[in-house]
């Protein structure tokens, strides 16, 4: 939303970049990008912090280019200066970033006339960016437009302010030092809270249910101990996936932000600060392993592994084709071992193969839809990812196969000697496998249709015919014991 107070003066009109003009901060973002590339660049930034915070964006941006085109701008201050630099008035890209990548957003957006950012040596930002443009333009020769508290000491003295997504107590402090002639708000779609949530992916704790499996296919579920270590469990495994999804996002920024759908995540579109998300995954992190205290060492274990294996799937493995479609598979099956590990019960091999053929061929399903995305927008490749347009039918093989493998290894298990130990009318338990075989071969099929554009595990979460089906497999084990 945009609201004009009074004409614009023709002093030239000096604009921050970070969190005024893009709706991210380029330092953060560089941070992760270079962290991408090598997770161990993280101990080198507390020895270039050292020399200086100017040096420490050198050292980074000397390292990672960061695709301008792909940042989210505010199209309502762009359309604005648009306007300004037709009417003649000169624009002056004034920031803190470093200049190598101020320069690349001017150049893209040829409006400026002129880059002020730091260097090496200088970081300009607060009395800094102040000295400079007072020493260029002079006491109340120049407007401004900022959105940080930071940016009042330049507001101070410059001759007219313009305010970007600024709080409401930075807006009226701005408002007593400078003539505010246009204050430019984001539309909010939803709560603050919300946008966390979404960022944390509340929406898929869901799949946290895995942890219950070998309690009920041990037929435990009347163990009051094992019910309450499998919901603390739950809610462990919850946080420390929502911790890893909050790093994820923040190194996945780029192919994110180049994706018809994940553009939309809090990050990438800028409705969070990156600094938050970097803020709240180590706690989350932490409250995780907090209730795993509360559990056996050797849920203990399996939590970190899990933990060990997001991390080099978020930062390497995910770009490896095949590797990340195992991985996946072994991450959701790593939730049924973690279940057992807390509830204390000995997951059977009928089981892990059972669930490692059913989860690699859903994990296929995520990275088929995917594929189909990118081949509708015409690209050939997958951002950040290792496959092409021309993987999608080997994907489609691979999947299909994997899921057939599932009911099979079910179908061999119903056959077994253990089915009579555990169930007085096991012959009902065969009916689970056509319904599996109905399940999966439909998800494969409006996976083929397109209609399926999120993690086929969540789908089938809030899919009411997959729940359906679920029900009534529950309800014929219920009888067949």
């Amino acid at each position: 939303m945009l609201v004009i107070f009074l004409p614009a003066a023709n002093h030239p009109l000096c604009v921050d970049l970070d969190g005024t003009l893009i709706k991210t901060d380029l330092l953060i973002e560089s941070a992760f990008a270079l962290l991408r590339l090598n997770v161990l660049y993280l101990f080198l930034f507390p020895y270039w912090l050292f020399s200086g915070k100017a040096h420490l964006k050198h050292e980074i941006a000397r390292r990672v280019d960061i695709d301008v085109s792909l940042l989210p701008y505010n199209s309502a201050l762009v359309e604005y200066l648009t306007e300004q630099h037709s009417q003649g008035r000169p624009l002056i890209l004034a920031t803190a970033s470093n200049q190598k990548f101020a320069h690349a957003v001017a150049q893209y957006l040829g409006l400026f006339d002129r880059v002020l950012a730091s260097d090496e040596q200088t970081n300009l930002s607060g009395h800094r960016k102040r000295d400079q443009l007072l020493a260029d333009y002079g006491d109340n020769g120049f407007a401004y437009a900022g959105n940080a508290r930071i940016d009042l000491e330049i507001w101070s003295h410059a001759d007219e302010g313009i305010i970007v997504d600024a709080t409401s107590s930075v807006t009226q402090a701005a408002e007593t030092l400078t003539r505010v002639s246009a204050t430019f708000a984001s539309t909010k779609l939803y709560s603050p809270l919300s946008r966390y949530l979404k960022a944390m992916r509340i929406h898929q704790w869901p799949k946290n249910v895995l942890v219950f499996v070998p309690l009920v296919a041990a037929h435990q579920f009347s163990d009051g101990d094992a019910v309450q270590a499998a919901i603390i469990a739950f809610f462990s495994f919850g946080l420390c996936a929502s911790s890893v999804y909050l790093l994820n996002d923040l190194v996945d920024l780029p192919s994110d932000r180049a994706h018809p759908r994940k553009c939309n995540r809090p990050f990438a579109c800028g409705e969070i600060p990156l600094i938050h998300g970097a803020l709240i995954a180590p706690v989350l992190l932490i409250a995780s392993f907090a209730l795993a205290l509360l559990l056996p060492p050797d849920y203990l274990l399996v939590l970190s592994l899990y933990y060990v294996a997001t991390m080099a799937y978020s930062f390497r493995l995910k770009q490896a084709a095949l590797i990340d479609i195992m991985l996946l598979g072994w991450l959701y099956t790593l939730r049924i071992i973690a279940g057992a590990a807390a509830e204390d019960i000995e997951p059977s091999f009928w089981l892990l193969a059972f669930s490692m053929f059913l989860f690699i061929s859903l994990a296929l399903v995520k990275r088929y839809t995917e594929v189909r995305t990118m081949i509708a927008l015409g690209k050939t490749d997958i951002a950040g990812r290792g496959y092409r347009s021309s993987d999608l039918h080997l994907l489609s093989q691979f999947g299909s196969a994997s899921s057939y493998m599932a009911i099979l290894v079910l179908a061999l298990y119903i056959n077994s000697e253990n089915i009579s130990a555990m169930y007085q009318r096991p012959e009902l338990i065969w009916i689970l496998c056509p319904l599996m075989l109905y399940m999966i071969t439909r998800i494969w099929l409006l996976a083929h249709r397109d209609e399926i554009d999120e993690d086929p595990v969540v789908f089938i979460m809030s899919d009411r015919r997959s729940q359906g089906l679920m029900l009534l497999g529950a309800i014929l084990m219920w009888f067949a014991i």
